[in-house]
């Protein structure tokens, strides 16, 4: 028994020696260390939690635009939920597999099917800067100093096998197989029952919108405009207040002058007939229907560009709240 316990007390006691002397020398070391490279050591390991996080689970954006206005304001800043739908396994790069994908009325953020990429390397960078900051620097910009529109945050109104289109700028669903054209208030059942899509352009401007893209497009074909087509015309805002509508109206009549031309039908039907949108893709949208550039422009997203879902409101302070 003697010998037993001569043997613990033994081995105990050359631990807790061995552990004294490896804090000695740690501590030594530590006061070696000039503090400069103690800061950067620190720093580095800060930015590498922050990275990890921002990464894989919750990432830190700012709203660049007033596309999801109320819901989302210019210079709200916002945590993203990434694991959702699967986070990346290094920026821009081979995305893992999700808990779920994305459902109607969610916002989600994806990729712009229109950004133009400077190459992987800046990519990478760009989005390792962005992450660790916290969304402060953004050193991808425009020639004008603006950040440009890497990403998008819309509301996903269409998922896959949905039928939508829009009229006079308002959208219409239609279900599966045959029915009729429903208003989308009566489809969409948003997760907060106070939201509403917001409007800038009333219903009775679109006899406005309508003649001047008629007299664009008389115009072009060298024809005799009527008083209501050249006063259209003059008035600019006309074409700006709904540019996808307008864009409608000049392709209608576009095609009713030049019949054979095959080009503006199509496009024509495109606003006319609207969208299929195909299984694992989704159809996403501003809040702000008038000043948003979305999915009527670029069409349709994959599931899989979908990089998260927005849960978050973290400033300014006076907008905390969850996203809805």
């Amino acid at each position: 028994m003697e010998k037993w316990y001569s043997t613990v007390t033994a081995a105990t006691e050359r631990f807790l020696t061995k552990r004294k002397i490896r804090r000695e020398k740690k501590i030594a070391k530590q006061k070696a260390k000039h503090p400069v490279v103690d800061w950067l050591e620190a720093f580095l390991w800060a930015a590498a939690v922050v990275l990890l996080i921002n990464q894989y689970f919750f990432q830190a954006y700012q709203i660049p635009s007033g596309s999801m206005e109320t819901t989302l304001l210019i210079k709200d800043r916002i945590f993203v939920n990434k694991m959702i739908y699967g986070p990346e396994l290094i920026p821009g790069r081979i995305k893992i597999p999700g808990l779920t994908v994305p459902k109607r009325d969610q916002v989600v953020i994806f990729e712009s099917p229109t950004y133009l990429s400077k190459g992987p390397a800046f990519d990478v960078l760009q989005r390792v800067l962005y992450m660790v900051t916290l969304s402060i620097v953004d050193i991808d910009r425009d020639e004008y100093g603006n950040p440009k529109a890497h990403f998008l945050i819309k509301r996903a109104i269409g998922v896959g096998r949905d039928r939508l289109r829009m009229v006079k700028g308002e959208l219409e669903y239609k279900p599966p197989g045959e029915g009729d054209w429903i208003p989308e208030a009566d489809f969409i059942r948003y997760g907060s029952p106070e939201y509403k899509s917001r409007r800038l352009v009333a219903e009775d401007e679109y006899i406005g919108i309508r003649d001047s893209g008629f007299g664009d497009a008389f115009q072009d074909a060298k024809l005799p405009l009527s008083d209501e087509m050249q006063t259209a015309l003059n008035n600019n805002r006309n074409k700006y207040a709904d540019l996808y509508g307008w864009s409608g109206y000049r392709y209608e009549s576009l095609y009713m002058i030049f019949p054979h031309n095959r080009k503006y039908g199509v496009e024509w039907r495109k606003t006319d007939m609207g969208w299929y949108i195909p299984e694992n893709w989704i159809f996403p949208m501003g809040d702000n229907r008038d000043n948003s550039r979305d999915a009527r422009y670029f069409g349709p997203v994959q599931e899989r560009d979908v990089l998260g879902k927005a849960m978050f409101k973290y400033w300014p302070l006076d907008r905390i709240g969850i996203i809805r």
